[in-house]
């Protein structure tokens, strides 16, 4: 126990930093007097432990000299240690908490034994700043520049400009680790070594290609690797007018991006559906188990699950895949597809506060407890302080503008409702589970009154995922107000095979809209198709 200033104060004694230990483990870095007494002088009568206890304060105010008012407080019942200067050294499993620390009375011993059993609770106790970052559960990606053949100089640097772009736009994603640009230009080199990009970046999969710079057009030849085995995942070729190179570079990356994310997903589910759940790489884990959630059966659905579940056993600090988790129960919910709502909608939010716990400034696990809190908790207010502190945090995030839409829709706020939902669309790079976009940018229309187009979108969505109960919502709805009223009753039939037990009773009680005029519209809509 010492200061981090230069020459400051150090703590030696055994119960002096044993007494630090028991108030920087506490809730606000509190505790009794008497439960420190007797914790730490048990054996002794209740007088000689209160006489203890101001000895050892007394000695540490003395060491501490004028800092000590600054880093604890007191009162006749307790003593308060200001979390906010307290850090951790070190990490769960790179030694014992406390190790070497000789301290024999039993309340302490019992004390210490029982925290040390619980290496969640001693991770949530350290600094993230002083933290290696835990182990990533994402498949690790590496674009290298594009070996550039022009005829003129000056074009030289467009192969290399081209793969900073492509790596940027999928930095966006929580799907994937990027490799930053300056470190995969450092093996930038005529002849590509597949087994040195390995073992040189860590990566899993890795993008080359050339870039062929004529008189009048460019051709963009791209192969995608798995860098374990070399396989050429997919090979594309893009090609354009060199005049509109730098107008139209966008689509090419953006079909570069989405064959990536695409290719990626399909690679990790492959993989995983005939191995055992020990067979399986971490890399692939959370990236098939996200992908599986978002797939049309339910038999992928409860995979998913087990996928994700694994991942956390593997790494149990990794924060985005306990957020992961969290989404999987609000979609079991929301949808209708749980067989205890209660249960796990608690679950999902417990999943979300432990994401936030670890990560709490990561704009993805705050998008996700807003999520948990629009849809299950009917918070809108919590939701919006979360989608609002997400998009501070990460101005990119394409889920975070894309459920704050959702929320606007909620809310009657159709203009901002789409706005949000086209930017989200806009920065997505990639589309595993793009149905999820459609249907909350049809969402978004509903709210606006573009009934036309929020009908494209519900459809372009259940064309990828039949199951999703909530977009054959929007398209009853959709379907009620451009004056398709037999269609509206199909689909009503639809969905209640889909979930008979669905009633717009139930909807109008739980549905976080119910009380606004999106909600309310939409209610009668589902009741005049012929929902009970």
């Amino acid at each position: 126990m010492r200061s981090t200033q230069p020459g400051g104060f150090e703590i030696t004694g055994a119960k002096h930093k044993a007494l630090f230990a028991l108030l920087a483990t506490a809730p606000f870095g509190r505790r009794t007097r008497p439960f420190l007494q007797d914790t730490l002088w048990g054996t002794a009568c209740y007088d000689t432990g209160r006489q203890s206890l101001r000895r050892a304060l007394s000695d540490i105010k003395q060491m501490m000299g004028d800092c000590f008012g600054d880093v604890l407080s007191s009162t006749n019942s307790d003593l308060t240690l200001d979390l906010t200067r307290v850090s951790f050294i070190g990490r769960p499993g790179a030694g014992q908490f406390l190790e070497g620390i000789n301290i024999r009375d039993e309340g302490f011993v019992r004390w210490l034994e029982a925290t040390r059993q619980n290496p969640e609770q001693i991770y949530s106790l350290y600094s993230l700043s002083s933290q290696p970052p835990p182990r990533s559960m994402l498949p690790a990606i590496a674009v290298l520049p594009f070996r550039t053949m022009a005829e003129r100089p000056a074009h030289d640097i467009l192969g290399d400009w081209l793969a900073e772009e492509i790596c940027r736009s999928l930095s966006r994603s929580n799907l994937l680790a990027v490799i930053s640009h300056f470190s995969s230009r450092a093996l930038n080199n005529d002849a590509i070594d597949i087994p040195t990009v390995r073992a040189r970046l860590a990566v899993d999969y890795c993008v080359v290609g050339t870039l062929r710079v004529g008189a009048r057009e460019m051709v963009l030849d791209a192969d995608f690797l798995e860098t374990a085995s070399g396989r050429i995942l997919w090979t594309r070729q893009f090609v354009g007018a060199i005049d509109a190179f730098l107008s139209q570079s966008s689509e090419g990356i953006a079909a570069i991006v989405s064959a990536i994310g695409r290719s990626v997903a399909d690679d990790s589910i492959a993989h995983v559906s005939e191995r055992r759940l020990a067979d399986l790489e971490d890399h692939r884990l959370l990236l098939a188990g996200v992908g599986l959630m978002h797939r049309a059966s339910l038999r992928e659905f409860a995979k998913s699950r087990e996928l994700i579940e694994e991942a956390l056993r593997r790494a149990p600090h990794a924060a985005e895949a306990h957020a992961w988790r969290g989404k999987w129960h609000i979609l079991s919910v929301f949808n209708g597809w749980s067989t205890d709502a209660a249960k796990d909608t608690q679950t999902a939010v417990d999943c979300t506060a432990r994401a936030l716990d670890i990560s709490p400034d990561n704009a993805f696990c705050l998008t996700i407890d807003g999520f948990a809190h629009n849809n299950l908790l009917r918070r809108l207010d919590i939701a919006d302080e979360r989608y609002s502190l997400a998009l501070r945090n990460n101005p990119n995030s394409a889920l975070s503008w894309l459920l704050r839409g959702t929320l606007h829709a909620f809310r009657d706020e159709g203009v901002s409702a789409v706005e949000a939902t086209r930017r989200a669309c806009r920065l997505s790079p990639l589309d595993p589970f793009a149905y999820f976009f459609d249907t909350l940018n049809a969402t978004a229309h509903l709210a606006l009154g573009d009934y036309a187009r929020a009908l494209e979108l519900a459809e372009r969505s259940l064309a990828r995922n039949d199951r999703h109960i909530s977009t054959l919502r929007t398209k009853i709805v959709a379907l009620h107000n451009l004056g398709r009223l037999e269609e509206s009753r199909r689909a009503a039939a639809e969905l209640l095979v889909r979930q008979p037990g669905f009633t717009v009773s139930d909807y109008r009680r739980n549905h976080p809209a119910a009380d606004f005029n999106f909600g309310k519209q939409a209610a009668d809509a589902l009741s005049a198709a012929g929902i009970p």
